[in-house]
């Protein structure tokens, strides 16, 4: 009976130790290659949402899109280690007041961990791996590649992933012409995707994306966030 357990105890710990390596491996591939699905679009495909999407890299997307998901989602994304401390404090107290209103905290890089790795929930199973996965992207791929990625797989639309896909559904051209006002009605959708339409334009789209553009605004001067910019030099001063 011991030498069973002992046995078990063996195999469990070589599979523990092939699946730390395998997911190790997978997110240093990442670093350079885009993934080839996320359980997010798998779900959208499997409910019949659809699945458009096109990757593209960061120098091919307008840099008034990196900058309004930054305004929209995440102003301190140049400065904190992947988690913004007194925003989680924040919405801890809001939670405790008001339970069933649940506001998240989320920063890109968590979103990114969330949206490659993992799937959508509030389990404190799958909020633990978001910390793991979220401290290992910010070690291993930079600033840089979680902005990238996010523009690439995060959900901008009923089906659509991904700022190129959005762009084309939604005002027919590539991410790299979007304008100003575009990627900050994309940005401001970004909450809820599905709720929050682009085209037909929400009353919710309507009323945040001048917020957004205000924010733009005040930002694109930070040298912090342009170093993270395509094209930065192109936007002005």
């Amino acid at each position: 009976m011991k030498a069973w357990l002992i046995s078990v105890g063996l195999k469990i710990k070589n599979i523990f130790l092939f699946l730390f390596a395998a997911q190790l491996i997978y997110i240093i591939v990442l670093k350079w290659v885009d993934p080839p699905i996320t359980v997010t679009q798998l779900q959208s495909w499997v409910h019949r949402d659809g699945l458009r999407r096109d990757y593209v890299n960061l120098d091919d997307m307008s840099p008034h899109a990196a900058l309004a998901v930054i305004a929209s989602e995440d102003q301190l994304f140049p400065d904190h280690n992947g988690f913004d401390i007194k925003s989680i404090k924040k919405a801890m107290e809001l939670n405790k007041k008001k339970p069933n209103r649940l506001r998240g905290a989320s920063t890109i890089s968590q979103q990114v961990a969330k949206n490659v790795f993992l799937w959508q929930g509030r389990s404190w199973l799958r909020k633990g791996l978001e910390v793991y996965f979220t401290f290992m992207i910010e070690a291993v791929w930079g600033k840089r590649r979680i902005l990238e990625m996010y523009l690439n797989v995060a959900e901008m639309g009923k089906g659509v992933f991904g700022i190129e896909a959005a762009s084309r559904k939604f005002f027919n051209k590539s991410a790299k012409k979007l304008t100003r006002n575009e990627a900050a009605m994309i940005a401001a959708s970004l909450p809820n995707p599905k709720k929050y339409t682009v085209k037909p334009v929400s009353k919710y789209i309507n009323k945040r994306y001048p917020w957004v553009i205000q924010q733009m605004n005040f930002l694109h001067t930070d040298e912090d966030i342009r170093r993270l910019l395509p094209g930065a030099k192109k936007m002005g001063s």
